[in-house]
């Protein structure tokens, strides 16, 4: 996986804050396990079933031929990706409204006041597919769902998780991307190198000290799997959950010192961890 040079979400703040402790880090690690396995899909304003119709046939198109994988190639592989630029917003004006939260590389972030990500350059090419002026609404994710419920905007495209407790307020879409929990450790640290299964994880995860803090990007699914989950099957640990508004700043914080592990989401994993490993 390439890593995209200018990662305002992490570069930036990273280069900031390890000033302090850049000496002693030499880097972080992604346990190459999965720990769930998720599907995410976007959520659809649940007053619009014409535009779910449009959003599954376009789903389907881009994958069909072809557009969806170059686009996923150009974060995970060799390419440059294309920035999106949002309008203002104008109730006058035909707009297609995209609730986001963009500190989720390397689906949706920014460079200046540009957004770029999987979902990002989706979310052009649909707009532009539906014949409408694409509108970036940024948020808290917390926000994401409960804003296309209030019809403030058409769609989330933030990384979603397809979740019941979210069709409340959103209908979901078919899925378009398999993903999965993952640990990221500092570089050093041999806790889960013997780990071979998720079960391997788990049962070290269970026997941890109940002080041991855990980062996570708040309201996401590995918050849900640290703290435990029902409707998920996820028992949770004894341990200290620690939310964060994205997962850089999670990771950064374990380098700090603040957090003993982060638990994200497998390509957010991946993507800022190699950002960090290249400035190191």
């Amino acid at each position: 996986m390439k890593k995209i040079v200018s990662l305002i979400a992490v570069t930036l703040m990273l280069t900031m804050m390890f000033a302090g402790c850049a000496q002693e880090s030499k880097g972080v690690k992604v346990i190459d396990i999965q720990l769930t396995q998720e599907e995410y899909a976007f959520g659809v304003d649940k007053n619009q079933p014409e535009l779910l119709e449009e959003v599954n046939k376009f789903i389907g198109q881009i994958k069909e031929d072809g557009t969806f994988e170059k686009i996923v190639d150009t974060y995970f592989g060799e390419g440059t990706p294309t920035p999106v630029i949002s309008a203002a917003l104008d109730t006058s004006k035909d707009q297609f409204v995209v609730a986001t939260n963009a500190g989720f590389e390397p689906f949706e972030y920014m460079e200046g006041d540009k957004y770029l990500g999987i979902d990002m350059e989706i979310a052009a090419l649909l707009a532009e597919h539906l014949g409408k002026e694409l509108v970036i609404s940024n948020m808290d994710f917390e926000a994401v769902c409960l804003s296309v419920g209030q019809s403030k905007a058409d769609i989330a495209m933030a990384g979603l998780t397809i979740k019941e407790d979210r069709k409340e307020y959103v209908m979901f879409s078919d899925k378009y991307y398999d993903a999965a929990q993952m640990i990221i450790v500092k570089a050093g640290d041999k806790t889960f190198d013997d780990c071979k299964t998720s079960e391997d994880v788990e049962k070290i995860l269970k026997g941890l000290p109940s002080d041991t803090k855990i980062g996570v990007q708040t309201g996401t699914t590995g918050q849900l799997y640290v703290e435990g989950d029902p409707d998920w099957g996820f028992d949770g640990y004894d341990v200290k959950c620690i939310g964060y508004k994205s997962g850089a700043l999670a990771v950064q914080d374990m380098l700090n010192g603040n957090l003993s592990y982060v638990i994200i989401d497998e390509a957010p994993a991946q993507f800022i961890t190699e950002s960090i490993n290249e400035m190191n």
